[in-house]
């Protein structure tokens, strides 16, 4: 039994490994050649551009994960109930559900290594791959993030923190100012908030230090036309993709210490745990599903699987979509279809005739 299953998980694995890096390098192409232009305009190295699409490689594997388990287990087991190779086995005594279980841990396995793909390779390369795509297109990068918070310098030159910003409502909270003189600090300006006017920002609830003196004083109000508009930089602000699940959950928690609410990043972060779970549940259902479609080839299994996987991706999608709009609970609007498919693809396999 142990020489089967090994060849099984050979076969499995060498498929596994074709079809998902294949698809993610040609799907980060495509990306690429979307983009060409933009780089091209401002005479981008070949290197650079390729680097460009192999940091895009981590996000097509995630995403193409699921569906490459389910194909490979499809075609696996599909070929071997066709060649009567389990019948076989069942005549020499072997029992089928046992023959699976490396596979049911390969599955676990595939999942953790998703949870940590998606949790630490997908947000440094989604970090790298932005700010290679200013470069390539010649643009000047605006801010730098550092312990959750921006860093970036007004029109004079002086360094500006901003501990949170909320891009939406185009309001800044936590903004220190530092003003240099010519050798050393000159001035602080600590606002505890500061908001988009249409031209300029209005500081609110300024503490403004004289370090020359070492005065305080403090203004309820002040305009500072010294920060450009936040369209230059909001783009620059980190995205869900760029986030680790500890990250993006610290984010939210100090946007509801702030006094908001962003539904969009808490279905985002419920999806970053529920999602890599869908590998297992994959493997399940290939498995259950080959031992009840014995007929038909390659092409046929790679059509079931890849059906299977359309229903997965729009019921997923149109659930996250309901979520944002808030048209039911974050929660549930990410673990509503994995669950879903987790009891079907349970079900199938605790159903599979001996």
């Amino acid at each position: 039994m142990k020489i089967i299953q090994r060849l099984y998980l050979k076969d499995f694995f060498r498929l596994l490994i074709l079809i998902t890096f294949g698809l993610s390098m040609i799907f980060s192409l495509i990306d690429l050649i979307g983009k060409i232009d933009n780089f091209l305009s401002v005479k981008s190295s070949v290197w650079s551009i390729a680097l460009y699409a192999f940091f895009n490689v981590p996000r097509f594997l995630l995403y193409l994960l699921p569906m490459s388990v389910l194909i490979c287990s499809l075609f696996t087991f599909g070929q071997a109930f066709r060649r009567h190779e389990i019948a076989a086995i069942k005549a020499a005594g072997g029992r089928l559900k046992a023959l699976f279980y490396p596979f049911i841990a390969t599955g676990i396995l595939l999942s953790i290594f998703a949870f940590f793909t998606n949790e630490v390779i997908v947000p440094d390369f989604a970090r790298r791959a932005t700010e290679l795509k200013s470069s390539l297109e010649g643009k000047e990068k605006k801010s730098t993030f550092a312990d959750g918070a921006i860093w970036l310098k007004s029109r004079d030159g002086s360094p500006v923190k901003i501990g949170l910003y909320l891009p939406e409502k185009k309001i800044a909270r936590d903004v220190g100012i530092f003003i240099s003189g010519r050798e050393f600090l000159k001035e602080m300006l600590i606002a505890e908030e500061a908001v988009w006017n249409g031209s300029a920002w209005l500081l609110n609830n300024v503490r403004k230090y004289d370090i020359e003196t070492g005065m305080m004083e403090k203004i309820r109000s002040m305009e500072y036309a010294g920060l450009e508009s936040p369209e230059l930089f909001a783009g620059e602000l980190k995205t869900p993709d760029e986030m680790g699940i500890y990250e993006l959950y610290r984010y939210i928690q100090r946007l509801k210490t702030a006094g908001f609410s962003n539904l969009n990043l808490i279905v985002d972060l419920n999806s970053k745990i529920s999602f890599p779970l869908i590998n297992i549940f994959m493997m399940l259902l290939g498995i259950a599903l080959s031992s009840r479609t014995k007929k038909g080839g390659g092409l046929v299994t790679a059509g079931l699987g890849l059906l299977i996987s359309l229903f997965y991706w729009l019921g997923f999608t149109f659930s996250l979509t309901i979520g944002y709009a808030g048209i039911i609970p974050p929660a549930l609007a990410a673990w509503a279809v994995p669950a879903l498919f987790g009891t079907l693809s349970l079900y199938l396999f605790l159903e599979t005739p001996e």
